[in-house]
């Protein structure tokens, strides 16, 4: 596969930075004196700004095509904006930074995905060989950053973070631009996918998931804590999940060849369904808890790959940039900032409770998935 090392190096530092953000960003702000509302509403701001940012880079990525420009020129400025990182300690400045830091960041992603799928070709499909390593630097950090917070201050958080800001940086100037030409027609190319069925149903199965995720993503790490756990055991179950991704990542190209997209999208949403009740009501059970944790193949891994395999087909390539910004702003952004948002909000009535409200999400997104076409039979013939 062309570029394989330098484009995994780019997800394996990226889903690295994930790592020590999501299990443990909460923590942090625990640490700093944060209720759990203003955690929740905290959390939830890097997820808001994905609603506008990667459609605003996406589309200046497809107009101008110099997409890697773009993405250098995100992963720096992320770089430069988390810097006040070490200051801020109250509500608004840490609402601030994560605003302008995220925006920034959020930019990247869905633009790298792009220049994969286009760099691998006709070994598209390999995608997943590729994004395994995103999986492999989240599980690194979580056990590597979780052992370390078990003998050192929180404090240590926001130097990690930033120093994963500035190699991922470096990782982006080893790649070559892209081959690509500035498309005069990626203007109103956001309207027309919006307009197509296909589309809206995917885009809200995608928002449902991700919304879903909100309880998981903002009070896992604190809900294991309050149970007695040590902090090393909860790297350990966030490392079983993301060993269990690195799985999916690696059969994926597999199932990708021998089933319809819309099916591997279905059973993901049923599976995520079954997780978010066994967290809900298992208690304090480790068993338990490490089964629900290896349905995270189902629920994110394999749920990712084949969505983006699904914009990627029925966007087509010149609106490639604009059809991945909009899975990324409506699932990661809007969904993921609701889910977050909400949950901040009713976790101190319904505790770990608010997993069964996750599980009836993904419910509803499962029958709305059952109307969803394979990518390419419905709507506009990809441009």
């Amino acid at each position: 596969m062309p570029y394989y090392w330098r484009l995994s190096a780019f997800y394996f530092l990226y889903f690295g930075l994930l790592g020590t953000l999501v299990p443990y960003w909460s923590l942090y702000l625990k640490d700093l004196g944060f209720s759990a509302t203003t955690i929740g509403l905290l959390m939830a701001v890097p997820h808001l700004t994905k609603v506008i940012a990667p459609n605003v880079w996406g589309w200046l990525a497809d107009r101008s095509g110099a997409r890697m420009r773009v993405i250098r020129l995100g992963n720096l400025a992320a770089a430069v904006a988390f810097l006040p990182v070490f200051w801020a300690d109250q509500v608004w400045s840490m609402a601030i930074l994560l605003a302008v830091f995220s925006f920034f960041w959020n930019a990247v992603l869905a633009q790298f995905e792009v220049v994969t799928l286009h760099t691998l070709g006709d070994q598209a499909h390999r995608y997943s060989q590729v994004r395994v390593w995103g999986s492999l630097g989240f599980i690194t950090c979580v056990f590597l950053v979780g052992t370390a917070l078990d003998h050192l201050p929180m404090t240590l958080l926001p130097w990690v973070m930033s120093a994963l800001l500035w190699l991922l940086w470096l990782a982006t100037l080893a790649l070559p631009a892209e081959k690509g030409e500035a498309r005069r027609n990626a203007d109103g190319g956001l309207v027309k996918l919006l307009k197509r069925r296909d589309i809206q149903i995917f885009m809200l199965v995608a928002f449902l998931m991700q919304a879903s995720h909100g309880p998981y993503y903002t009070f896992y790490s604190i809900h294991l804590e309050e149970m007695g756990f040590r902090k090393m055991t909860v790297g350990t179950l966030w490392s079983v999940a993301v060993a269990s991704e690195v799985a999916a990542f690696l059969l994926m190209h597999r199932l990708m060849t021998r089933f319809a997209l819309n099916r591997i999208l279905l059973t993901c949403l049923m599976l995520a369904t079954v997780r978010w009740l066994v967290v809900a009501l298992c208690g304090d059970s480790l068993p338990w808890l490490g089964a629900a944790q290896l349905l995270h193949a189902a629920s994110y891994a394999c749920f990712h790959a084949g969505g983006i395999a699904w914009v990627q087909r029925a966007s087509g390539r010149a609106f490639a940039g604009q059809g991945q910004a909009l899975y990324s702003s409506l699932g990661y952004g809007a969904g993921w900032g609701l889910g977050s948002g909400l949950s901040g909000l009713a976790w101190p009535y319904l505790g770990v409770y608010c997993f069964l409200v996750a599980g009836a999400l993904t419910l509803i997104a499962s029958v709305l998935a059952l109307r969803l076409p394979v990518a390419g039979e419905a709507g506009e013939p990809p441009a």
